[in-house]
């Protein structure tokens, strides 16, 4: 009797485990610029579909996936990731392929459509909620939510950006090195990712936890000035203030990098959308608070 307790349950143990393993692939978009790497959580089925955007630009997608909050939103939903050109996976450019805006828009359309997914929810995060706005605005009838994750504004002209005010000591510090490196060297921006890390979080302790593993990002200062240069050239006002879909405006209220009060501003400009203030976040509420993160994106991705 015993032992058929101790076999019934460990076969009830590894159901458990198995019910609880999530579906996990990388793999490559051929198109005819770029190859597209991604990463995928979950699977298909009746929730919403999912593209997490990452932010930079000239970042991979690596800064997001410093904790689980992914492959956790992955366990009711398809969820993907992936590299925007030119960085981490996505490194196999054709010769002369352009990093601009409408580049980077046609990518993210070549990756709903190889996963042949008409309807999907876009959660864009710092300059990648930039992009799912310009992706909404080409391409409105494959968005059925927009979420703009402590994104700028949709002007870069109009943005409100804090850390200079709020850390005047590791911005100088930041440009005494600039000079000694030489301003426009990969030394000098690298190490301009490292200062910049270091002034977007709003717990101490979690800043540190996360510098400690998150390496180079897979940053390319050359693809994001280039792309940096063409977003700053794009005003998507007017194109935000016709969206007819759901949105939601996440901010950490302690972002000093892209402040509050742009999403402030972002939600009453577009019709009907939803702002959350995160209290003890910076610039990464998804990894400062993942918990109410998750809780908050698949409230609004399930709501009917």
């Amino acid at each position: 009797m015993f032992q058929r307790l101790v076999v019934a349950a460990f076969f009830a143990f590894s159901g458990t485990l198995c019910a609880q393993t999530v579906a996990h692939a990388t793999g490559v978009i051929a198109t005819p610029e770029v190859a597209i790497g991604y990463e995928t959580f979950g699977a298909r089925g009746a929730a919403l579909p999912v593209i997490a955007v990452n932010g930079g630009p000239g970042l991979s997608h690596a800064y997001m996936m410093m904790n689980d909050l992914w492959e956790q939103v992955g366990r009711h939903r398809l969820t993907i990731l992936y590299d925007q050109r030119g960085t981490g996976a996505s490194k196999k450019l054709a010769a002369g392929a352009a990093q601009t805006m409408d580049a980077q828009v046609a990518d993210l359309e070549a990756v709903r459509a190889h996963f042949g997914i008409e309807k999907v929810a876009l959660v864009g995060d710092s300059y990648g909620g930039f992009l799912v706005m310009a992706y909404a605005a080409a391409h409105p009838e494959h968005v059925a939510k927009l979420v703009l994750s402590d994104s700028p504004p949709p002007s870069f002209k109009t943005m409100v950006h804090l850390l200079p005010q709020t850390f005047p000591d590791i911005e100088e510090e930041d440009a005494v090195a600039g000079k000694k490196l030489g301003e426009d060297s990969e030394a000098a921006a690298r190490l301009g990712l490292r200062n910049h890390f270091r002034m977007i979080f709003y717990s101490p302790e979690k800043r540190d936890a996360y510098m400690a593993k998150m390496g180079d990002l897979g940053f390319e200062p050359a693809v994001g000035r280039s792309v940096g240069q063409s977003a700053e050239a794009l005003d998507l006002t007017q194109a935000v203030a016709g969206f007819q879909f759901p949105v939601l405006v996440i901010t950490g209220r302690w972002d000093m990098n892209v402040a509050p009060v742009n999403a402030w501003m972002m939600a009453h400009a577009i019709p009907g959308a939803k702002i959350v203030f995160f209290e003890e976040s910076g610039h990464l509420p998804a990894y400062e608070e993942p918990e109410k993160y998750r809780r908050v994106l698949e409230e609004f991705l399930d709501a009917r």
